[in-house]
């Protein structure tokens, strides 16, 4: 069973930048593809930031290009999400997100909350 841990949530002013950090329990990151998802309060979870394996393409929502940076490392079991020039809009839960290139099986964190507000 793949277990994935995020940390990084916090409260922050707009225009502050914040690094998620997803810890992912795995002999090999690279068997899988990642995402950053976000949640607002009473919306539903859309996707913020993806990076496949080994070749490391990435897209992002249009919400967040230029300001979110997503990024892997395989040698460390961890994925991480770079969130640059913050709004309140940013204000959500944030999950990682696991897909097995194999058997396409998912996996879900606990989700960290961001928080944007002065």
């Amino acid at each position: 069973q793949v277990e994935l841990v995020e940390s990084g949530g916090a409260l922050v002013e707009p225009g502050g930048s914040l690094r998620l950090v997803c810890e992912v329990s795995t002999n090999d990151l690279s068997e899988y593809d990642l995402a950053w998802y976000r949640q607002p309060p009473q919306m539903g979870r859309e996707l913020v930031a993806r990076i496949l394996r080994p070749g490391a393409s990435t897209k992002s929502a249009a919400s967040v290009k230029g300001r979110f940076t997503i990024s892997r490392d395989n040698a460390k079991n961890t994925v991480y999400l770079q969130a640059n020039s913050l709004k309140p809009e940013d204000t959500a839960v944030y999950y990682c997100y696991a897909q097995s290139i194999y058997s396409a099986e998912e996996f879900w964190g606990q989700g960290t909350q961001v928080t944007v507000s002065s």
